[in-house]
């Protein structure tokens, strides 16, 4: 599919896609005869992952990281040793619980929030 449908799919921002593009989170499977990007059902659930993991206040470098760890668990061509498996393993399981951590601190937050907005309907009643 072409970038306009994977934006419209993902919602993401053109821009933005192509910002991933350049600091390599996401690379286009393949390119139209006249050039221009390709992007795959499985390049679009890679885009799906970036795009929760901001919200959450991850940085590049720990997206990048997070998607180097299931890249090598989900390859095929990886001949992965039963060490190096679990280490991998390991490393998406520490971004699970910092995702659940950091989801538990935004619920928080949302709940003072509406609290807050709940006080000043009070003050204007």
């Amino acid at each position: 599919m072409k970038i306009g449908e994977v934006a419209e799919r993902t919602e993401l921002p053109l821009r933005t896609i192509r910002q991933y593009e350049d600091s390599g989170l996401v690379v286009p499977s393949a390119a139209s005869e006249g050039g221009f990007p390709l992007y795959t059902d499985a390049d679009v659930a890679r885009l799906m992952v970036i795009r929760r993991m901001k919200p959450l206040g991850f940085t590049l470098d720990e997206t990048r990281d997070l998607l180097t760890a299931l890249d090598h668990l989900a390859s095929p061509d990886v001949d992965l040793d039963p060490p190096t498996r679990a280490a991998l393993v390991a490393r998406v399981r520490r971004y699970e619980e910092a995702a659940r951590a950091r989801v538990a601190e935004l619920r928080e937050q949302l709940t003072r929030a509406e609290d807050f907005a709940t006080s000043l309907g009070g003050w204007l009643a």
